[in-house]
């Protein structure tokens, strides 16, 4: 006969999943009990669930640990586009800081990460580290006026950077002036915690940098435009004192 406090089995197997996961310890009384289930019940939903993939490990008994093997979540991480940019930009700090305790392994890292994008894009991905300059922590001046970024203008910054298209923001200065300009993001500096990006303003067909917490919001565009050689942005930078490529 059911057991009034058990749940449907689809329900249980979400629950049994989502407890696993969690890492907490569990004894096969204690889930059972928990599910509102004999312990064979309990068992033919372990077997279910390794079926599906999961690699359960029980020990035998009811006094018996019930977990997960402890490498099971590797090689199973999903990234959205997104998060694929941003994990890549991060490689790139880190590469740029030369840290022997850090560099070791990260060109493996990239190029597992690449692998997940277009062949068009992988060249550029590559190429990422000689774009990104990492500065100094910004002065007390500085973050006067600081302010966390708008995820509007990231996202939209971080696509075309990687994919050396135009991008049309939207930008507010110092003395709070809104401004649209077309830009071609060309290189990021990171001054501690404030980002710029150094790009070529088709307005003024000149360098400029922005204060990546300024830009309010951003639209890629189709037009795609070519990297610049370095020396054009080294007036930009002047003073700066970044790692450079």
């Amino acid at each position: 006969m059911k057991r009034a406090s058990s749940h449907s089995r689809l329900d249980r197997l979400e629950l049994l999943a989502s407890r696993l996961k969690s890492g907490e310890a569990m004894t096969v009384a204690g889930i059972a009990g928990e599910l509102g289930v004999s312990p064979r019940t309990l068992a033919r939903d372990i077997d279910l669930l390794r079926e599906r993939g999961l690699p359960v490990e029980a020990d035998r008994g009811r006094g018996g640990g019930v977990r997960l093997q402890g490498n099971w979540g590797v090689g199973r991480l999903n990234l959205n586009h997104r998060e694929a940019v941003d994990l890549l930009v991060s490689l790139a700090i880190a590469e740029q800081l030369q840290s022997p305790w850090l560099i070791a392994n990260l060109s493996s890292i990239r190029r597992k990460l690449a692998a997940s994008f277009s062949p068009a894009l992988r060249d550029r991905i590559d190429g990422l580290r000689n774009r990104i300059l990492v500065g100094k922590h910004a002065s007390a001046a500085m973050l006067q006026g600081f302010r966390a970024l708008e995820a509007v203008g990231v996202d939209g910054l971080l696509q075309a950077f990687l994919e050396l298209r135009c991008l049309r923001i939207g930008y507010e200065d110092a003395q709070a002036r809104r401004t649209l300009r077309t830009v071609e993001p060309q290189m990021l500096l990171l001054n501690y915690p404030i980002w710029y990006l150094i790009g070529w303003d088709h307005a003024r067909n000149a360098v400029r940098s922005f204060r990546c917490d300024r830009i309010v919001s951003a639209e890629i565009q189709e037009t795609p435009f070519r990297l610049r050689p370095f020396r054009e942005f080294e007036s930009a930078i002047e003073g700066t004192e970044a790692l450079r490529p």
